[in-house]
Parts: C-alpha cells; structure tokens; sequence
C-alpha cells in the first residue's frame, strides 16, 4: 500500500534549521505532485509548500518563501523541505502530501495520500 513517512524533525532554537525528508513507497512517485502542509497546536493544517512531479513548478505561502526550500529526488522517492531562519510560529506538525493532480494547489482535499507527521518545536 501507499506510505508517506517524514522524518527530520525535531526541537531547535529560533533562527536554527532543519530539514525534513518524507520516503514515500507504493507508488509511482514521479507522477505525483508533491506537497508540504502543517498544523500548528489550535490551529487548522495549512499548506507550506508545494513541487511538481518532476521538480519545478513550486509554490510556497508567504511566510516561509526565502526561508524555506522544497525539492524532490524521484530516484530514492523522497521529497525534501530544507527550513531556514526558523522561528516560533513555524512549530507545528508538518506533513508531506501527494497529489495525482499535476496542478494541485494548497487545499487539502487535492491530495490523494497522507503521511503521519512529524513534529516540529522551535524554541525562542
């Protein structure tokens, strides 16, 4: 079956980095638009970033964009988010996402599979 699994997160102090890796299996990754959301305590999922299948094509909310870096290598079926500058309202869960829709936007229900999370604590 399907499996999305991030891994990379973690507790780091403001102004630190991380990167987020998410191994997906079960499926043709390179045909599928690839994406990043989070949820941060209290607050509904929103959508971080997103890439195309075959790593162009990128889209990020505002708040991270210069901070954050989305990329994919389809040969180990991974998509990767490299988080710089890090600060207090970045602290969520992030989660990758995958869509067979090619344009597939920032709305949750576009994306066909889920992985679980993985946490991320920034201090300050």
């Amino acid at each position: 079956q399907v499996q999305l699994v991030e891994s990379g997160g973690g507790l780091v102090q403001a102004g630190g980095s991380l990167r987020l890796s998410c191994a997906a299996s079960g499926l043709t990754f390179s045909r599928y638009r690839a994406a990043w959301f989070r949820q941060a305590p209290g607050k509904e999922r929103e959508f971080v970033s997103a890439i195309g299948q075959i790593g162009g094509n990128t889209a990020y909310i505002d708040s991270v964009k210069g901070r954050f870096t989305v990329s994919r290598d389809n040969a180990k079926n991974t998509l990767y988010l490299q988080m710089n500058s890090l600060n207090a309202e970045d602290t969520a869960v992030y989660y990758c996402a995958a869509s067979s829709r090619p344009l597939a936007g920032y709305l949750d229900r576009e994306y066909d599979y889920w992985g679980q999370g993985t946490q991320v604590t920034v201090s300050s």
